[in-house]
């Protein structure tokens, strides 16, 4: 073994803790990587502050005062809630409860009709929900659960109740729900503990940048669109935020997460720009179900077609950071195992890693689209629709062009972020020897 081989790495080079470490004792972890050059590392904060400033600037600038009060409309999620327990469930005879009303020609070649005499004559369930919350807790209330109903009630089984204080006394209060949050408090922390447990102090870190997500979504984007700011720009400035905190939080202040960060950036403004072209060109509305006709007619200033592309943004920047994330990683360890590879053969290999990634991360994304909208597709064949006329469709075009263009942003990021990992890692083994004892270090290592 040379001398030079067992020259001590050089420290302080910025590139996150533990630089210079064995690139493949991490592999896939996306692991701290060699050191870079100062000269290189002052390119690329060059790039980036400027980048990270503008993003806070935008929230200060954008930050809304909180979500607008308005006066309820008792329709949908829009309702007054409380929480419920079930007291009882006793079963009736739904002839003594109405349940339903048959109609009065006793007309059964309807749905409606054939349902209504079903429900005549079967047992129903009359619960008694007792209110847990709010101004009238205590308060008891009865609700008629039919036979063939989706959701029964059982005893002891905690509800979410709507409360309509216009109403007459009687019927300000009915079951809309279920109260879920036990299970759903247990399946987090079970996955909470599985990523901390496998992912260590990086899975901890994972964690938080998942809170710090859910915090800018929750008080700056949707607030924020709410107050009637333009969505396009809320949504552009949200994502940079959050994914300048996810990456540097859960990957290392360095310089190779700058280059993940610069190639999530350029593949979303890419998505941008498609998106905006392509709904406009679709005439994509937005306003396509309950839900959103519903925020139409609250806050009519909002531009739906907006939201929709904001949605497809932040929709494709959690994958995003994986493709580039990973395609800077695969540059960064080509490099610590060759550093006589020059760009383009460090492109040539990294990008034969990346085709793998878009063939599962494309189908991944369009699955993931199709299993949200299955209930629709399955209406669809039912009524036995062409598949022009069911891809023509509103509801289904604006799914088309979300997975489209997300794809099309995915499939450009692995190129764009290779091609900025090439240079970076080859102008830097060219223009500064302080990565090269790196490099022979961690082969030194491997020997060991």
């Amino acid at each position: 073994m040379t001398s030079s081989q067992q020259t001590p790495e050089p420290e302080g080079h910025g590139d996150g803790p533990g630089g210079g470490h064995d690139g493949h004792a991490h592999g896939h972890s996306h692991g701290p990587a060699a050191p870079v050059s100062r000269h290189l590392r002052k390119v690329i904060a060059a790039v980036v502050i400027p980048f990270a400033t503008a993003v806070v600037v935008g929230l200060v600038v954008l930050w809304p005062g909180g979500t607008p009060a308005h006066e309820r409309t008792g329709v949908g999620f829009d309702r007054q809630t409380e929480q419920g327990r079930v007291v009882s469930v006793e079963k009736v005879d739904c002839k003594d409860v109405n349940a339903a009303q048959v109609p009065p020609t006793g007309d059964t070649s309807t749905p409606e009709g054939r349902e209504a005499v079903e429900s005549q004559r079967g047992e129903c369930g009359k619960a008694t929900i007792e209110v847990t919350t709010g101004a009238n807790a205590g308060r008891r209330f009865v609700e008629i659960v039919q036979p063939d109903a989706p959701r029964q009630l059982e005893e002891g089984q905690g509800v979410v109740v709507a409360y309509a204080p216009d109403a007459p006394r009687d019927l300000q209060y009915s079951v809309i729900d279920v109260n879920r949050k036990v299970p759903l408090t247990v399946l987090a922390a079970i996955f909470a503990i599985a990523v901390v447990l496998v992912g260590r102090m990086r899975g901890v870190m994972a964690l938080i940048a998942l809170a710090a997500s859910f915090v800018v979504l929750t008080f700056f984007i949707l607030p924020a669109i709410l107050e009637g700011s333009n969505p396009l720009v809320v949504a552009v400035v949200g994502a940079s935020a959050i994914m300048l905190i996810a990456l540097y939080l859960c990957h290392g202040l360095s310089a190779r997460t700058s280059v993940a960060v610069l190639g999530t950036l350029i593949s979303l403004l890419l998505i941008g720009l498609l998106g905006s072209l392509f709904i406009d060109w679709a005439s994509l509305s937005g306003n396509t179900d309950d839900n959103t006709g519903l925020i139409h007619g609250l806050y009519p200033e909002i531009d739906l077609s907006g939201l929709l592309l904001a949605g497809i943004i932040i929709g494709s920047l959690g994958v995003l950071d994986d493709v580039t994330v990973t395609q800077t990683s695969a540059v960064w360890e080509l490099h610590q195992a060759d550093p006589r590879m020059g760009p383009r053969a460090l492109y040539r290999a990294a990008i034969r890693i990346g085709r793998d990634h878009i063939a599962s991360v494309v189908n991944t994304l369009v699955l993931a689209y199709a299993g949200a909208a299955l209930p629709l597709l399955l209406l669809f064949s039912i009524a036995q629709s062409s598949v022009g006329t069911v891809a023509n469709s509103e509801l289904v075009a604006e799914e088309i062009v979300r997975t489209l263009v997300g794809s099309i942003g995915l499939v450009a990021s692995v190129p764009v972020t290779t091609v900025l990992a090439a240079l970076v890692v080859s102008a830097d083994r060219e223009g500064s020897s302080e990565a090269r004892p790196a490099g022979r270090g961690g082969r030194r290592r491997r020997a060991k």
